[in-house]
């Protein structure tokens, strides 16, 4: 199917697009705030009618235990391939707001950056191939491969009821090949194909002590402080060399070959690159690892936030009974997240002072995952790219962790093609985060393109077999 028309549709229809990406940001569809819950399933409902609107059949709102997951079809052509497109339509919370210079839920136009939380995390880059599936259906009235949709509004939280939706759905959600916009580019004239994401685990660190709060006067230098324990405990999950402490981090931590680490040295970020988005001066971590591949090729352990005691304006001298970390790790091939949340449980028991108590909660464990680079489903995207962005892409591997990725494969047996259409300066996660709407147009431009090369390219694609992929991976 000659892509002409559908291009010219979406090019004509720009200014109308981002009216709408921009109704889909105004709801706070937080999936981490339980007082959102309504928010986020009326931000489902508002996308399950834009996709029946354009087109899609099949449109449904399947509810769970959780945030409901928005699914919709479009099966009209015989002996082609089928593609699923995933996204999530969840977003994190916009505090502080106090940091924002427009409000998060009132997306906002600022030269060609729409800003706004969830412009580019994942609403905008999931909206790309919406607008690319509405110009096909608007001109031809079909597509040149069958589609499937698949946006859940719990990956900010791990995905925890799409999993095992997906594990319960194989036949249904059968298809050659999966595509996922909800990683970043290299550059603004550099696009970018994800091929490795790391996994991960999230953890919590509660420390108790006493059972209620004491007069520091009275009490100070006698009674060990629950914020003070907290943080020599956080102070000894890290040695002088940026290193995890906990017994057995490393064990299982696949080494990489001096050839796929050129690869990376070629084709990812600088160091100074890094530090440039990151608006830092020094770097920190591991030694002997280049920043890029301390966040990609290495496992970390990050401290998220702290909480314990007054903080409030003005003193109160006082004890407090209890402190939280929130922490995360990102985990690599082939760190197993159950194994490493029973070693963190157990090391923070061994260096918990006496006079506390600790309780340690794990949530949200992602499995790392890798694509094979020369799979046709990800050698399709690299010619689309072309045609949408004038240039071919280069292959980064992601710190992040997007849970489906590593599901698709092992339930679904099909790969995933990462294609970015955010830049490293969206501040996603950080307030004003925004989307760049040039890469928008074109990233729509580019979907448009992989919709009608993937109908030639995918069919049988998926047959690849596990062995063969994984032997690809181990000798990359």
């Amino acid at each position: 199917m000659n892509p002409s028309r559908a291009l010219t549709f979406a090019r004509a229809r720009r200014s109308k697009f981002v009216s709408e990406l921009k109704e889909f940001l105004r709801f706070p569809s937080v999936s981490s705030q339980p007082e959102r819950a309504g928010d986020v399933r009326k931000c489902a409902s508002w996308l399950a009618q834009h996709l029946q609107g354009i087109g899609l059949e099949r449109v449904r709102v399947i509810p769970t235990r959780g945030n409901p997951i928005v699914y919709a079809s479009w099966e009209g052509t015989k002996n082609r391939p089928t593609l699923l497109i995933y996204g999530h339509y969840d977003v994190l919370p916009g505090e502080p707001l106090a940091q924002w210079n427009t409000p998060p839920f009132s997306p906002t136009v600022k030269g060609q950056d729409l800003h706004g939380r969830g412009a580019s995390d994942d609403k905008g880059q999931l909206f790309c191939h919406v607008k690319a599936l509405e110009s096909y259906l608007r001109t031809a009235r079909a597509l040149p491969i069958n589609v499937k949709c698949i946006f859940e509004g719990e990956e900010e939280v791990g995905s925890t009821h799409l999993l095992p939706f997906i594990a319960q759905n194989k036949n249904a959600l059968r298809a050659d090949a999966a595509v996922i916009s909800d990683t970043k580019r290299l550059a603004p004239e550099r696009p970018a194909i994800s091929y490795a994401q790391r996994g991960g685990l999230r953890a919590e660190i509660e420390v108790r002590g006493p059972r209620q709060e004491l007069h520091s006067g009275t009490f100070g230098g006698a009674v060990l402080n629950p914020v003070q324990a907290l943080c020599e405990i956080i102070a000894r999950l890290h040695d002088e060399q940026g290193r995890v402490t906990i017994p057995g981090f490393y064990d299982d931590v696949r080494e990489w070959s001096e050839k796929e680490r050129a690869y990376m040295a070629r084709t990812g970020p600088s160091d100074e690159k890094i530090l440039q988005d990151a608006k830092v001066e020094q770097g920190w971590g591991e030694a002997g690892y280049t920043l890029y591949e301390r966040t990609t090729i290495r496992p970390a352990l990050t401290l998220n936030g702290i909480a314990g005691g007054h903080y409030g304006p003005g003193v109160k001298g006082v004890i407090p009974t209890r402190a939280v970390a929130k922490l995360s790790f990102r985990l690599v091939p082939d760190q197993d997240p159950e194994r490493i949340g029973n070693l963190f449980r157990e090391h923070v028991a061994r260096i918990t002072p006496s006079a506390v108590e600790t309780l340690v909660r794990t949530l949200s464990p992602v499995q790392p995952a890798l694509v094979d680079r020369n799979h046709p489903a990800v050698r399709t995207a690299g010619l689309a790219y072309k045609k949408g962005f004038g240039a071919f892409p280069v292959f980064l591997r992601s710190g992040g962790s997007i849970p489906v990725v590593n599901a698709f494969k092992e339930s679904l047996g099909i790969p995933t093609v990462l294609m970015g259409f955010g830049l490293p300066d969206d501040r996603i996660h950080a307030p004003n985060e925004k989307f760049h709407l040039p890469n928008f147009y074109r990233a729509i431009d580019t979907s448009i393109w992989y919709l009608a090369a993937a109908a030639r390219t995918l069919h049988g694609s998926s047959r690849v077999g596990r062995a063969e992929q994984l032997e690809r991976e181990r000798s990359a």
